[in-house]
């Protein structure tokens, strides 16, 4: 499956933006989806994951209460909602898809990122 990522730019801290992946190429509702992020001299982390019927979608402690992972299956896509950015939230940020049957850990797939960039 091909991932492409975007929404992504520059905004003042307290803004908000809305981070869309789009998906091509299989069965997008065969996929778990999953929102990362990677800071400049950090390691990828992940922030959202919602499952193929967007059940309860999970979110990372350090962004909850901000973020919100939707997916839309008949647009294909996967969303990261974004609110009360802070500098902290700067980091390209990546969509990967898991294969829903899969039992072993990790992405299958992944997309280019987006830069997101808080300023203070």
């Amino acid at each position: 499956v091909q991932l492409q990522a975007s929404g992504g730019g520059l905004v003042q801290a307290g803004g908000s933006l809305r981070l869309s992946c789009a998906a091509s190429g299989r069965t997008f509702s065969s996929y778990t989806m999953g929102w990362f992020r990677q800071a400049p001299g950090k390691e990828r982390e992940l922030v959202g994951a919602i499952s193929w019927n967007g059940g309860t979608p999970y979110i990372s402690a350090s962004v909850k209460g901000r973020f919100t992972a939707s997916r839309d299956n008949a647009k294909e896509t996967v969303y990261l909602q974004m609110s009360n950015l802070k500098p902290e939230d700067t980091a390209v940020y990546y969509c990967g898809a898991r294969r829903r049957t899969k039992t072993t850990p990790g992405y299958d797939y992944w997309g280019r990122g987006t830069q997101v960039t808080v300023s203070s």
